[in-house]
């Protein structure tokens, strides 16, 4: 049963996830949008390989992470361009964000 403090409660909880949704879609002054928002592709399933025979540069930034004892790396190069690689390793889903 739905009681006034209930309500209220469920009010204060709201107002902030509404907030924080107006200003995602506001534009900051001087930007302009090139693409629609989710039209930048993000890459599902990556194949791997060695560090040694991976063609990135040893002065190349690195995003990593260590899941259960498996390291992955991300090139920032590569993120510029796609931001999201969604990932697994064993049955830990993860997505590296940039």
């Amino acid at each position: 049963m739905e009681t006034d403090s209930s309500r209220k409660l469920a009010r204060i909880l709201v107002a902030p996830v509404m907030t924080l949704a107006a200003c995602a879609t506001q534009q900051p002054p001087g930007f302009k949008q090139v693409l629609p928002r989710g039209q930048i592709p993000s890459i599902d399933q990556p194949e791997w390989v060695e560090a040694g025979a991976a063609d990135v540069p040893d002065e190349a930034w690195m995003l990593g992470i260590v899941i259960e004892g498996q390291a992955r790396a991300f090139s920032i190069n590569l993120l510029n361009a796609y931001e999201i690689v969604n990932d697994k390793i064993g049955d830990t889903a993860y997505a590296a964000v940039w």
